[in-house]
């Protein structure tokens, strides 16, 4: 592990700012480190406002979209809602969906078939469209690149609507309007929504016009704020008010398919994180496994008892993905050895048989072993599939497209992506990306690093300054949860290792001089037990949260890394 700490803020700004906000200098540094600098903003962070959410009809072709929706509902058209089959895009089409169906009647979703028809608009959705009489189709978080396949709508004088987040390629989608912030020439304040928070702002500009308040829409924010957190989209400005929202709706009223997938956890109140690892993965589940209509039905449920069914099948799907990914992880890393390929700089692994649901789970758990740039290929009918993923501070998107003469299609974001190929231009893709890589990745970024906010004496660590740590939140890329690093701490004597296999660490620390012992956790750091044992000092670097045991709620250090502390 590689320990950076943050480049050190003006001394001045940060004693400034303590003294205006009645707050340890501490915090007033990892305020500074966030932008934050005066009162005004500290307002707008610590306390988010509907208010402070952007006009929708900022974002370009806005008006047009709106105008043909209402057109279609004027003149009674069937609008189909479609998406992609993960979490953002499920959401997205349960939010608008089930919006648009408190004003109107004729709207049907759609979500294509991971395994028959790929990801985006596909030419069988738009069939499928025209078989049933459809003529505008709301598409979420695909179809910025699907040129060919709006043109085959077009012929079929079936309108589009893209509401897209990802990257647009040279020319955009002969539609009837192209909702996204990425595109060159939109000048809306804000790139960084995802599939959902576009279709958010969709519905806001439709409730605007019928001269309805933003406050009316936030029971739809559970769906933004979940897809927020899934799709691992910046925490930052907008998407922070939303998921604020989102997340009182969570804990407070959610919807009840929300509800249900809550009650299988044993948690009472949710944070951001408890979403991602714990929710997202189940609706995630439905189409990695089987067919992501499976998670439109279950999020637009109304009643609680049929949610509660449909989350026990989607429950299913996802102990199944569990078994998939961890025996797929395992061949993978043996193929790995086999080729002798662990110098390499990247991890590109192909087995014909590898479930294609799992292959983008798969790639992130080989990034825990070998830390680099990495893609997983299955076969996916006559082509090759792949999900890649990428480590801290490198673009892995445009790596790819520096591939792009040997693939049939890609697209995707800086830290994920996913792409087609032929099968015999695998061993040239794989050749060239290796080698692109090789010539443009830091070396810094092929050893996992751990960024420090600030030192800490753990005397420091009070419940004030914990309640005023917690209001920081919700913790996401671009605001992440403060780590901090403390040195000259020792165990009680009562450390030990924990979990299967001795797997992690469980310390009491002794720091300074009072002899007060802070209870704190490590998980996977098991193997350095050693480094803790005999009472030896060692520095720490960790995050503080809060640990629910037995109804008490105490303190607690998430350790992230330890050392000797003469390093």
């Amino acid at each position: 592990m590689r320990w950076s700490f943050k480049p050190e803020s003006n001394k001045l700004e940060v004693t400034e700012l303590a003294k205006l906000l009645s707050v340890s200098k501490i915090i007033a540094e990892l305020l500074v480190q966030r932008g934050i600098k005066n009162f005004e903003q500290a307002k707008y962070f610590f306390r988010p406002q509907l208010s402070d959410l952007h006009n929708p009809y900022l974002i370009k072709d806005m008006t047009l979209a709106v105008a043909r929706i209402e057109s279609a509902m004027a003149k009674e058209e069937c609008i189909m809602i479609y998406g992609d089959y993960d979490v953002d895009g499920t959401t997205a089409v349960s939010l608008v969906s089930s919006y648009l169906k408190t004003i109107y009647d004729n709207v049907t979703t759609y979500i294509p078939d991971r395994y028959d028809e790929g990801y985006g608009i596909s030419y069988k959705g738009i069939d499928f469209a025209d078989d049933n009489g459809i003529t505008l189709v709301i598409a979420l978080d695909c179809g910025i690149k699907a040129l060919d396949k709006i043109d085959y709508a077009n012929k079929k004088n079936i309108d589009f609507i893209i509401c897209d987040h990802h990257r647009p390629g040279a020319n955009l989608p002969n539609a009837v309007a192209v909702l996204d912030p990425k595109r060159g020439d939109c000048n809306y304040p804000y790139d960084e929504l995802c599939g959902c928070g576009i279709g958010f702002k969709l519905i806001q500009a439709i409730a605007e016009k019928r001269n309805l308040n933003t406050a009316d829409l936030v029971p739809y924010l559970d769906l933004v704020a979940t897809a927020i957190g899934a799709d691992i989209v910046p925490i930052t400005e907008e998407n922070r008010i939303l998921a604020h929202y989102g997340l009182e709706v969570i804990n407070k009223n959610p919807r009840p398919g929300i509800k249900a997938l809550i009650g299988q956890t044993n948690k009472k109140e949710l944070s951001i994180t408890d979403v991602v690892f714990g929710i997202a993965p189940k609706i995630n589940a439905a189409g990695r496994m089987k067919h992501g209509s499976y998670a439109v039905s279950l999020l637009t449920e109304m009643n609680l008892e049929q949610a509660e069914k449909f989350a026990a099948e989607i429950g299913v799907f996802n102990s199944e993905r569990r078994i998939k990914d961890k025996a797929i992880t395992q061949e993978a890393l043996q193929q790995i050895k086999d080729n002798k390929e662990q110098e390499n700089v990247t991890t590109v692994v192909y087995h014909e048989n590898w479930h294609k649901g799992v292959i983008g789970i798969v790639a992130s758990r080989l990034i825990e072993t070998y830390y680099r740039p990495t893609l997983v290929f299955t076969k996916s009918g006559d082509m090759l599939a792949a999900s890649a993923r990428s480590v801290k501070g490198f673009d892995v998107y445009n790596a790819i497209e520096n591939c792009a003469e040997f693939l049939e299609q890609f697209g995707g974001h800086k830290y994920a992506a996913g792409l087609t190929l032929l099968e015999s231009n695998y061993k040239k893709f794989k050749e060239k990306f290796e080698g692109t890589v090789k010539n443009t990745i830091p070396e810094k970024c092929l050893i996992p690093e751990i960024e420090i906010d600030a030192n800490i004496e753990l005397c420091e660590i009070s419940p004030k300054f914990y309640r005023v740590l917690k209001q920081m939140a919700p913790f996401g890329p671009g605001n992440m949860s403060p780590t901090f690093m403390a040195s000259g701490l020792r165990d009680n004597g009562f450390g030990k290792k924990v979990g299967q296999e001795g797997l992690h660490l469980k310390l009491n620390i002794i720091a300074g001089a009072d002899f007060k012992t802070y209870n704190a956790i490590g998980f996977n750091l098991g193997d350095k037990y050693n480094l803790i044992s005999n009472g030896q000092a060692f520095k720490a670097v960790f995050t503080i949260e809060e640990n629910h045991w037995n109804g008490v709620t105490s303190i607690q250090l998430n350790l992230k890394d330890i050392k000797a502390d003469s390093i």
